[in-house]
């Protein structure tokens, strides 16, 4: 059971605008730069100065994590000497939630001023040019949920936060994805940080080497359980969007493999690779604003 409220309820706007109000009066920081962290990411968080921190289960109508290796707190802070929100963990349908209640905190965002959200996740590699330890940014993703009508958007449409049939072509920004390729390059970063596109599955099960195969001959370089529904009420809500995903490992596509995927491998990845991942965050932060204009698609 989750500690509270009901996963398949619907949110409101009068909801969003409670949890917003309730923010904005606990603390004085007006984030313009949010960052949802994956499994294991929620490190990204350590560096910032001026730490506020909320536990999910304080918050009014917030969901909370139920996934080993998601800490559950909402970190606000400096970072850069930029005005940041951290998410310390996200929520996932496979845990019972509805879409709305998993993209219930990018809403929350836009009514705290956020103009760009940085998503991350732990993700499993599918091409043969992507090894585990490689950092994907994002340039295109697969909703294979929304295929199926778990679609974040479904049901009316509230006008005070987007268009009816918002257009995803774009939906991660081609100068933030520009800036992370060029920052990566700087920091000795090249030979593991590539483009690619993301393909999400509702899990919680790992994929099977013939649901693997399919996704890998529709284009997708990498595939994870989370992520597309928060880019696309971003994208809904007119925020710049930049995803980051790290490979945790190697999906296999051969029925001679014996390797097997488990959870706690990935968060041992992410240990190993936490610095480097949090240095290109870092970094990109610091220099976001080179990129003009939130609609600089």
């Amino acid at each position: 059971m989750h500690a509270k409220g009901n996963p398949c309820s619907c949110c409101s706007f009068d909801d969003y605008k409670c949890t917003a109000e309730w923010l904005l009066n606990k603390t004085r920081h007006r984030p313009k730069i949010a960052v949802i962290c994956g499994s294991g990411l929620g490190l990204l968080a350590d560096s910032v100065s001026n730490k506020q921190t909320f536990r999910y289960e304080d918050i009014p109508n917030f969901p909370v994590s139920t996934v080993p290796g998601h800490e559950g707190c909402l970190v606000f802070g400096d970072l850069k000497e930029k005005s940041c929100v951290f998410m310390q963990s996200r929520f996932h349908l496979y845990e019972g939630y509805s879409l709305c209640k998993v993209t219930f905190p990018v809403r929350i965002f836009k009514l705290l001023g956020v103009e760009t959200i940085i998503v991350t996740n732990a993700s499993g590699g599918l091409c043969k040019d992507i090894k585990a330890g490689d950092i994907m940014i994002i340039k295109d993703h697969i909703n294979l949920p929304g295929f199926a009508g778990q679609h974040p958007l479904c049901g009316p449409n509230d006008e005070r936060f987007g268009i009816r049939f918002p257009c995803m072509s774009d939906a991660y920004n081609k100068d933030l994805r520009k800036l992370a390729l060029d920052i990566s390059q700087q920091l000795g970063y090249s030979d593991f940080v590539r483009e690619g596109v993301y393909c999400m599955v509702s899990g919680p099960n790992f994929e099977t080497i013939a649901e693997a195969r399919m996704l890998h001959i529709l284009g997708s370089d990498s595939v994870g359980m989370s992520t597309i529904p928060e880019v696309t009420v971003a994208k809904h809500c007119d925020l710049r969007v930049l995803g980051l995903s790290l490979i945790t490992n190697k999906v296999s596509l051969d029925y001679s493999r014996e390797e097997k995927v488990n959870h706690e491998e990935v968060l041992e990845m992410c240990k190993m690779r936490a610095e480097m991942f949090q240095n290109l965050v870092n970094t990109i932060i610091a220099k976001c604003d080179q990129v003009d204009g939130i609609n600089s698609n």
